[in-house]
């Protein structure tokens, strides 16, 4: 799977069913070669800046043909 094909899938928190967030980029562990997270783009903010978060790969629970399933750890 390539980064493209997760970019055009929403990210739902399974808690709420909430929509979270757009993916915009991935964290790679470079020794490894693991993903080690998915970084989303939340919201805009002032001035076209946005704050991201980030789904440690962990949390993902599936991945689906429209839909990546996450539940977020508080």
């Amino acid at each position: 799977m390539q980064l493209s094909e997760l970019q055009h899938k929403s990210v739902v928190n399974m808690q709420d069913g909430k929509n979270i967030g757009n993916i915009v980029d991935i964290k790679i562990d470079p020794k490894e070669g693991h993903i080690i997270s998915l970084v989303l783009e939340e919201g805009k903010r002032f001035f076209g800046h946005s704050e991201g978060i980030e789904i440690r790969w962990h949390n993902i629970e599936k991945i689906g043909e429209d839909v990546i399933l996450v539940r977020m750890v508080e």
